[in-house]
């Protein structure tokens, strides 16, 4: 395959592919490009590397969740606007789906426990395939020796400063820029006159006002696509004997709901966990859709479900549904609100690729730009390199903790490290990574076969330590 060239796959076979996708979604951002890059680049080969990074750099500059925007961009590369609203929707639909269940099985039965039965022995192998994508990806990103002090000091900042997650990929964007502009400078001049000579130049894209008016006419169709539901959901109104009144005195909670979580759809960089703080601490204290405790609940349910971590707050949603269903039953009202909460929440991620994608299509042959991306391809492995630290850290034990090196003081940040407890370690879930990693590295077993494998042996164990 060209480094440039995108396949051509047959609709039909694309909607299978994105489906088992997003059914295998697990592990987080982490283990979710990991199975994008050995599905789409590696095993089927339809796109190049060049271009699966070159989108992943853009979609790492986004606001919501990096992979769902990911499947998005790729499959609008392959199958235009109607590939790119297939793979975004297939990635996150059997999420969406399960999420639906667990929420609606946790409102009536307030019980979560036997939830790690089952995917106890498939998290531990989704920690094989993020380590192997995580060493695969670094072998194919960090290639001068810049690179790896960008992807070194992006994992530190993350893993010891706890940085926000916008600022260490925009800083490590500036600093290829910058790197790129001063080799330049300082190149040898009859280095450079070689250089012209043998290579044809490059010039910069032409934007003229049709190229720029039709992106600005596709952002604002999908934004009113986006805020259409408000429409439908503003006006709802309970009877007046059935109205129940939030903390905050909303009447609807369905319109309060799309309302602040669309504000949330612009503003989650970094994942879930960017937002889960400010989600909980407002729908527990100002709306009084959650009670203390249960937003624990629901990340643990997110947790163990395909797509995208940020599905959490569709629990949120549905438990807010289920409990002020205003004139529909509990539980119609439950799916409602995790409805509404999905599409505030996804939705914006369509909205920035089929109006940003096309731009940036057209810069990747911008010299400056691509030494920008590919710095920030290198921070991207140290981003990785924590998520899947992190992520082992609570696979493996059962208590992780923080300890600090460096208290705050003369204006300096506090530098701590995620420490586990290691009286906590978890054997079985060290074996069944081990084995996991085996298979996959030395066997070269299918990834599905060896999550099957993983998520039986998993059960089994945790179904003997019920009975027993």
């Amino acid at each position: 395959m060209a480094d440039d060239s995108v396949a051509s796959v047959p609709f039909g076979e694309a909607i299978r592919v994105w489906a088992r996708i997003g059914c295998l979604s697990f592990g987080g951002p982490a283990g979710q490009i990991a199975l994008m890059h050995r599905t789409i680049v590696d095993e089927k080969r339809w796109i190049s590397e060049d271009r699966f990074l070159h989108a992943l750099n853009y979609c790492m500059l986004l606001p919501g969740p990096e992979a769902q925007q990911l499947a998005t961009y790729i499959g609008w590369l392959m199958h235009g606007v109607r590939g790119g609203i297939l793979a975004g929707l297939l990635f996150i639909l059997p999420g969406f789906v399960v999420m639906l269940g667990l929420s609606a099985l946790y409102a009536v039965f307030q019980e979560t426990t036997w939830l790690p039965a089952l995917f106890f022995g498939l998290k531990a192998a989704v920690l094989a395939v993020v380590v192997e994508a995580l060493l695969r990806l670094a072998r194919r990103a960090l290639k001068t020796r810049a690179h790896y002090y960008i992807a070194a000091a992006s994992f530190l900042a993350l893993f010891m400063l706890n940085a926000p997650f916008p600022i260490v990929v925009i800083l490590a964007g500036l600093t290829g820029f910058a790197l790129h502009r001063y080799s330049r400078r300082h190149a040898p001049t009859q280095q450079a006159q070689v250089q012209l000579n043998t290579q044809s130049p490059r010039r910069l894209p032409t934007f003229t006002t049709h190229a720029i008016t039709r992106p600005l006419l596709v952002l604002v169709f999908w934004i009113l696509i986006w805020q259409a539901p408000l429409l439908l959901v503003r006006n709802l109104h309970a009877p007046s004997d059935l109205i129940v009144e939030a903390l905050s005195g909303e009447t609807n909670v369905f319109g309060a709901l799309f309302i602040f979580f669309s504000k949330m759809a612009v503003i989650t960089f970094g994942g879930a966990y960017a937002v889960l703080t400010y989600v909980a601490q407002v729908a527990v204290g100002h709306y009084a859709w959650l009670q203390p405790g249960e937003m624990l609940d629901g990340l643990a349910l997110a947790e163990t479900t395909p797509g995208p971590l940020v599905l959490v707050l569709c629990f949120v949603g549905f438990l807010a549904g289920y409990r002020n269903p205003l004139f529909m039953a509990p539980l119609m009202g439950g799916a409602l609100g995790a409805t509404l909460v999905a599409w505030a929440t996804f939705v914006p991620s369509f909205v920035w690729i089929f109006a940003g994608a096309p731009f940036v299509e057209k810069l990747r042959d911008n010299a400056g730009l691509s030494a920008a991306l590919s710095a920030i391809t290198s921070a991207v492995v140290g981003v990785i390199l924590n998520l899947s630290l992190w992520f082992g850290l609570h696979v493996l034990f059962a208590e992780v903790g923080r300890i600090s090196l460096l208290s705050r003081g003369a204006g300096l940040p506090v530098v701590s490290l995620a420490w586990p407890q290691w009286a906590t370690i978890d054997i079985a879930a060290l074996a069944i990574f081990v084995i996991a990693s085996v298979l996959l590295f030395y066997v070269k077993m299918g990834m599905v076969k060896v999550l099957g494998l993983c998520a039986a042996a998993g059960l089994a164990i945790k179904g003997a330590e019920l009975l027993l």
